[in-house]
């Protein structure tokens, strides 16, 4: 890793957004970008006030033909092309490529197209509608942006959207088909239907009168997650080709697992048993032992049966070692990105490493006694970190899981 950027709802700038977590600062408020009121949630993860033109030098017209979501990338990407110092017009663009999950896409632009057509009829879409809204729009841009021509793909594995992205993208790095990856992933779903639809099916907290206290996980009191929009990007080198171009480098990913619990559609595997094998499948990955881990960024949405079910994958693979680790879940302060939370939680983690600091997980008031690990609670902590772990669980059972390690 010789790149990071992000785009949440605590900010843009990476030290800012991390100085923010350190504090224990929540990003979650009312939504302001649309009227809610007659909503059954009214609060999310937004980005306020966002502006791409801020942060790119992009034609106003290009930008426009890019839907939220892919703009959230472009951003976040062009912060983690500028921290890696890498010119990707020298060398062959044949061995730069991308690839950024999202586990809903354009929802943005389906959601005013629908409108437009049902409103103005079929002739008055968009012809930009398509290329916007479909999941590979985000890959896509950042292709087109750096002119970088090789492996140019996407993943929609829900939550695990991000996780995903970066593990295949580690992947095509080891197996030799590119030097470097742009990778991680975005989301837009902060809108009128994605609202509607994840509090349709009960997945959302409805503390609408405290916000900030609503993304909760492991505490008793929980009642679902915090819908949120951002993006997390981040550079992926491999080692030799990042050495010989002398860049700075970060942190190594070594391990990369991926399961399915074959359960439910929606619902965890209660034992979490498919996320004790992905998890158990990175650390094998990466050559190393259980005890070898001392940091988990946890899924840690705050749904009740999520929570319970990570916890008890995290004892089963790690057995004793499991009251040794700091687990944290930053949900508690960004709330749920879905398919860009593993990026932007891969950033934290990398920055955990880089810092040695495991950052807090807040509102932790009443822990549920099912959820018995150290969950770093309320303020973060200076320790040693080695080797940290990023978990990743999504809706239709997939699991992943990335170990990092410190740069030796």
């Amino acid at each position: 890793m010789t790149g990071l950027g992000v785009v949440t709802p605590l900010g843009c700038e990476l030290d800012d957004v991390w100085d923010a977590l350190c504090r224990g600062e929540s990003g979650v408020g009312t939504v302001e970008r649309f009227d809610c009121r007659d909503f059954k949630v009214r609060f999310g993860g937004e980005i306020r006030q966002f502006d791409a033109t801020r942060y790119l030098q992009i034609d106003a017209r290009e930008l426009r033909r890019a839907d939220r979501f892919s703009q959230f990338a472009m951003v976040a990407a062009e912060k983690a092309v500028g921290q890696a110092a890498i010119d990707f017009s020298i060398g062959d663009p044949y061995r730069y490529g991308v690839l950024v999950g999202s586990g809903i896409g354009g929802l943005d632009e389906i959601e005013l197209q629908h409108s437009v057509l049902f409103d103005r009829g079929p002739d008055r879409i968009s012809p930009f509608m398509i290329p916007k809204l479909i999941i590979n729009a985000a890959s896509g841009n950042l292709s087109v942006r750096w002119k970088l021509r090789g492996p140019n793909t996407s993943v929609c594995t829900a939550c695990a959207s991000g996780t995903n992205a970066i593990g295949d993208a580690f992947r095509m790095i080891q197996c030799g088909m590119a030097d470097v990856m742009l990778t991680g992933g975005t989301e837009a779903a902060l809108t009128p239907m994605g609202i509607a639809g994840f509090a349709r099916m009960g997945a959302l907290s409805v503390r609408n009168d405290a916000p900030q206290e609503a993304s909760r996980p492991f505490d008793v009191d929980r009642d679902g997650f915090v819908l949120s929009e951002g993006a997390g990007i981040l550079v992926l080198e491999e080692l030799e080709f990042a050495r010989r171009r002398g860049a700075r480098i970060l942190a190594e990913v070594c391990g990369y697992g991926l399961s399915s619990d074959a359960t439910h559609l929606t619902s965890p595997d209660p034992q979490g048993t498919g996320a004790a094998r992905a998890i158990h499948a990175a650390i094998a990955d990466a050559g190393l032992k259980p005890d070898d881990i001392d940091y988990i960024n946890a899924h840690g949405t705050s749904t009740p049966l999520g929570d319970v079910a990570e916890t008890n994958a995290i004892r089963t693979v790690f057995g004793q070692h499991a009251d040794a680790l700091a687990v944290s879940s930053t949900k508690s302060q960004l709330g749920h990105l879905l398919g860009a939370s593993g990026g932007v939680e891969s950033v934290f983690c990398v920055l955990a490493l880089e810092r040695q600091v495991a950052p807090p997980t807040i509102n932790l008031d009443h822990p549920d006694p099912a959820c018995d690990l150290d969950y770093v609670p309320h303020e973060p902590r200076r320790m040693r970190i080695r080797c940290a772990m990023k978990n990743s669980f999504g809706f239709g059972g997939h699991n992943a899981c990335l170990v990092f390690r410190e740069h030796r």
